[in-house]
């Protein structure tokens, strides 16, 4: 049995900049282990894909979402005038839009969008659809992103827009759908966030180029394809040497493809 470590900082240390929030919490990392194994399968696999998304966006909203000081008549206020709390709170006038990417995407904007409902108000936050895929050629590399459709219920006007989406593997898909709420949609958001179970050190640099501005949330880095020079240093030292991702861009060592696993759907 190992025995106890310090306590780790919250964040990984890493050289990507400030907008990428990578966990470093061995809780999360524990679950996030046991949803990548192999013998891992329905209905546990939601049951976990959901958990992590509950502690996620509770990160996201701690840090993301405007407070505002609130004084709240509790029940003991009938016994005595000492009955009320004073503390912080989120603001619950604040707008956000939840984006469902069907189909990995499905289950976690629906986790998020229950929780931002019992945090804010619930005539601010909408969820959003939108229906893409990997567009791979003959040899099963990512060559792009074939969009199906969308269902968007109205403007980002002073709104958080929120992206939860399980593996941030090349960013394609992410960077497509930023690209069509800038275009399409009327208004200006607040920020943009994104939410990943995993990401890799392609998509950080996708992301980087694409929306620099973007503010990217992950329980873990997997960059297993890195040079043995590039996994001696902290992440973002050797970006040129660090990968995370195979010849047909899925991620190592990642946790299979979520959309299928999480649909028991293989093609």
């Amino acid at each position: 049995m190992q025995k106890m470590k310090a306590k780790n900082e919250r964040y990984l240390e890493h050289k990507y900049g400030e907008n990428y929030k990578i966990l470093n919490d061995i809780f999360l990392h524990s679950h996030l282990a046991n949803l990548s194994k192999e013998k891992t399968k329905q209905p546990i696999v939601n049951y976990i894909v959901s958990d992590l998304y509950n502690y996620l966006i509770k990160e996201v909203i701690n840090n993301e979402f405007p407070t505002k000081q609130e004084t709240v008549r509790t029940r003991m206020a009938a016994l005595t005038p000492k009955g009320f709390w004073h503390g912080t709170i989120i603001d619950p006038e604040t707008n956000c839009v939840v984006v469902d990417i069907a189909r990995a995407g499905t289950l976690p904007s629906e986790t998020c969008f229950k929780i931002l409902n019992q945090t804010l108000n619930p005539d601010l936050v909408r969820q959003d659809h939108v229906y893409m895929a990997r567009k791979t050629n003959d040899k099963g590399e990512v060559i792009g992103t074939d969009w199906a459709g969308s269902k968007i219920g109205g403007g980002i006007e002073k709104a958080i827009v929120i992206i939860p989406d399980p593996m941030g593997a090349t960013g394609g898909s992410i960077s497509s759908c930023i690209d069509h709420y800038k275009a399409n949609v009327a208004g200006t958001e607040i920020k943009f966030v994104s939410m990943h179970l995993i990401t890799t050190p392609e998509y950080i640099q996708r992301m980087q180029k694409d929306h620099p501005e973007l503010i990217v949330y992950a329980i873990r880095l997997d960059r297993g394809m890195s040079s043995e020079a590039a996994l001696k240093e902290i992440p973002g030292t050797i970006p040129e040497e660090e990968s995370g991702l195979n010849e047909t861009q899925y991620i190592v060592p990642g946790a299979g493809g979520l959309g299928e696993v999480m649909n028991n759907s293989y093609c």
